[in-house]
């Protein structure tokens, strides 16, 4: 839950107004008015003074922004990958008209990323977008972090009380640079980048039967980020969407 300065969410508390009369919270202006009366003779009329108001306090449940990036390299898993992201984020966005959640959806492939579903709610625009995704080329992780740390931020900016989440599904092994360093080098510069904005992730390791490879290339990159690591074997009998879920409601 987060505080907001608007009118919505649950009122949950007052305060002074002091000088702000926009969302007055008339119960507790009568208490702090009646307290400072009294007690009061029958002769002297109950009246209200400005140092008596006092503005609603409210809550709202904070949305989450939910990114899936998607490795669209050439890869035997790709069609795999690019499924299981497809149905996760239609899933996921039926409903996140009820939990204030956005989500959106990038591939990164050859030299670059796109930004396929900029964060969004809706479900029909969603639809339309995830129709047609090109695959091929190398592995541009670093450049994917990156992008992944932009549209956060743009996103944060205009909701600061959004929780971000990456979901990535990749085998980690970047290996495009953006700045001439080493992509592992980079990948770990960028993922700091990530936790200091407090990103949760999830690293789903499309090429790993199992997890307990701890240098796997997408277990470093769930280690840098310092988020969860799932195999798409592991998470084949429950789904990509009910995993996140799950960390959602953690």
């Amino acid at each position: 839950m987060s505080k907001t300065d608007t009118r919505r969410g649950r009122y949950v508390r007052a305060r002074p107004a002091e000088g702000r009369y926009d969302d007055i919270a008339f119960d507790a202006t009568l208490r702090s008015a009646a307290i400072r009366q009294a007690p009061l003779s029958k002769d002297v009329p109950f009246g209200i003074e400005l140092r008596d108001i006092q503005r609603k306090e409210r809550e709202r449940k904070s949305g989450n922004l939910i990114l899936f990036m998607v490795d669209a390299s050439w890869s035997m898993a790709t069609a795999e990958r690019l499924q299981a992201a497809k149905g996760a984020v239609l899933s996921l966005l039926i409903d996140a008209y009820q939990r204030r959640d956005k989500v959106g959806l990038a591939v990164f492939r050859r030299r670059g990323t796109e930004v396929v579903l900029p964060f969004t709610n809706s479900v029909t625009r969603a639809e339309q977008l995830l129709h047609d995704i090109a695959v091929g080329g190398k592995t541009p992780l670093s450049d994917a972090l990156h992008t992944a740390d932009v549209l956060f931020e743009t996103a944060l900016r205009r909701d600061p009380t959004a929780l971000p989440m990456l979901v990535l599904l990749t085998d980690g092994a970047g290996n495009i640079s953006l700045t001439g360093k080493a992509p592992a080098d980079e990948m770990r510069e960028l993922s700091a980048g990530l936790v200091r904005r407090k990103v949760r992730s999830i690293v789903v390791d499309m090429y790993s039967r199992s997890r307990f490879y701890p240098t796997s290339p997408a277990a470093e990159l769930a280690e840098a980020l310092g988020g969860e690591l799932y195999t798409m074997a592991e998470l084949k009998a429950e789904g990509v969407v009910e995993r996140v879920r799950a960390e959602l409601d953690r």
